[in-house]
């Protein structure tokens, strides 16, 4: 066998915004990772702009949001066009957030380049080879072949994954039967519609900060049409005519795109030694920017779990429960843009069914309901025998005080670690948790504080690396239980390399 032209414990195949937080997650966790991509620069498209209340508390956790200089805050929310105020969440980025995708591609692979990512761009995946201790792929680059060889590979590299087909990943879901139009254009004014049908299709279009407009069309009863790149302005334009009724073809086009209403899963994230995350896993139509926040969860969820079975420590189903969490998560995704399609682009037979919704949401004691739904923030894993109203959940964050000293808890993940997090203001209570807590120290801090937040959930909280409580001081659970569950045994723990 050819050796390696270079190895490492992960490669990471796409570097969008899902494979720069995986990598760049994986290096907080000390593993060496190449990031490949078949790109010869970043992307400099707007494509998905919009980042929910969960993302945004991912990035806080990494320090990121400082990062981003151009955030636009946006109060209001849709489920199919139907407007609810996504601020009524209970997280300090309630709402939603509006920013290009290049701009989060660029903060997401500063933060990967200085914790020391290995990215290689142009290099185009051909071949997979993977066997019962290690991956090796081979790619094509101006430079002629090259090999990279790995304890594990994962896909980010989009709906059209090249890894999931070498991989023999499974597909489950249905074809398109609509599509849509879109385009970001400067040089005219277009008035905003949050998301109008009109008699001949739909028709949205919203005017950004700096000042390009984002325009998205569905001519109805036209089927997708085959492409081989995406569509001209004169397409976009005309089918605009053909809804509104408006001339928009004197504008200047700064990016267009095609997409359709496709819906596919692969029925597992993991085959062995590779995974998949992001759209690679998930296809689904682009609604609310839903497919980015979800891939980028994926990530968070993922990284801590594949960092620990690459150093050695994890219990033996730790890789797998990322497949478990996330699998339920993405169909439900996928179930609720489903809805919307139908609510957006449905006939005449659907009208009754948007009016009792519209009826619903007109009361705003649902409009948590729906924030939470399509934000993630509800997302809740089953972590145990216990049921408490946090077990699972994400841990809010909270204002703490740490040693006379401000700060959140999404601070206190900062560096990766799980956090044993006591809230009892109780020095025999602390003594306690450290004592329990002490033979996992490498990866699992103690942090006794105070906060003014009413605590009903309890007053101890055992945190994973992705900020989800697997324990209380509630729960029936003993504690040494769940730091083994999700810490390994505490005789084979190890540092990180």
């Amino acid at each position: 066998m050819t050796p390696p032209d270079a190895t490492a414990q992960v490669v990471v195949v796409g570097a969008g915004p899902v494979g720069l937080l995986l990598a760049g997650d994986l290096r907080l966790h000390g593993v060496r990772v190449v990031l490949a991509d078949t790109l010869a620069e970043p992307m400099t498209e707007s494509r998905a702009s919009q980042l929910n209340a969960r993302t945004m508390e991912l990035l806080a956790q990494r320090g990121l949001v400082e990062a981003f200089d151009d955030l636009a805050h946006e109060a209001a929310g849709h489920f199919g066009g139907l407007a609810f105020d996504a601020r009524t969440t209970a997280s300090r980025y309630a709402g939603n957030w509006k920013v290009p995708q290049f701009r989060t591609e660029a903060v997401l692979g500063e933060r990967a380049r200085a914790a020391g990512v290995d990215l290689r761009r142009e290099h185009r995946l051909r071949t997979l080879h993977v066997t019962d201790d290690g991956v090796e792929a081979r790619f094509d680059t101006p430079a002629g072949p090259r090999t990279l060889r790995a304890d594990y590979l994962v896909g980010c590299d989009g709906a059209g994954s090249t890894v999931r087909d070498l991989a023999g990943f499974e597909l489950s879901g249905s074809a398109a039967v609509r599509e849509l139009l879109r385009a970001d254009i400067t040089g005219i004014e277009v008035p905003d519609r949050r998301f109008e049908r009109f008699e001949r299709g739909f028709a949205a279009s919203s005017r950004r900060a700096d000042g390009v407009t984002r325009v998205m069309v569905h001519t109805s009863g036209r089927p997708p049409a085959p492409r081989t790149g995406p569509p001209s302005f004169a397409e976009v334009a005309q089918a605009w005519r053909t809804v509104t009724g408006e001339d928009i073809a004197g504008a200047t086009a700064i990016w267009l795109d095609a997409f359709d209403d496709a819906r596919a899963q692969a029925t597992a994230y993991r085959r062995g030694r590779v995974l998949l995350a992001g759209d690679a896993a998930h296809v689904h139509m682009p609604v609310g920017g839903q497919a980015l926040n979800l891939g980028l969860q994926d990530a968070a969820n993922l990284g801590w779990k594949l960092a620990a079975q690459v150093h050695g420590w994890a219990p033996p189903d730790l890789l797998d429960s990322y497949h478990e969490e996330r699998h339920p998560v993405g169909r439900r995704v996928l179930d609720n843009v489903q809805a919307q399609g139908m609510l957006l682009f449905g006939g005449a037979g659907t009208a009754p069914v948007r009016d009792v919704l519209a009826e619903l949401l007109a009361r705003p004691q649902l409009h948590e309901l729906f924030a939470g739904m399509v934000s993630g923030l509800d997302v809740r894993y089953a972590v145990g025998p216990d049921n408490g109203p946090l077990l699972g959940a994400r841990m809010p964050d909270l204002d703490v005080t740490v040693d006379g000293t401000p700060t959140t808890v999404s601070r206190l993940l900062g560096d990766g670690h799980a956090v044993l997090l006591d809230l009892t203001g109780d020095r025999t209570s602390a003594g306690d948790l450290l004592q329990a807590a002490r033979p996992w120290t490498g990866r699992v801090r103690v942090v006794g504080g105070t906060c003014d937040a009413d605590l009903t959930d309890g007053a101890a909280f055992l945190l994973r690396p992705d900020g989800h409580v697997v324990w209380t001081d509630r729960a029936r659970l003993p504690l040494r239980q769940a730091l083994r569950r999700w810490f390994g045994d505490a005789e084979t723990v190890a540092q990180p390399a």
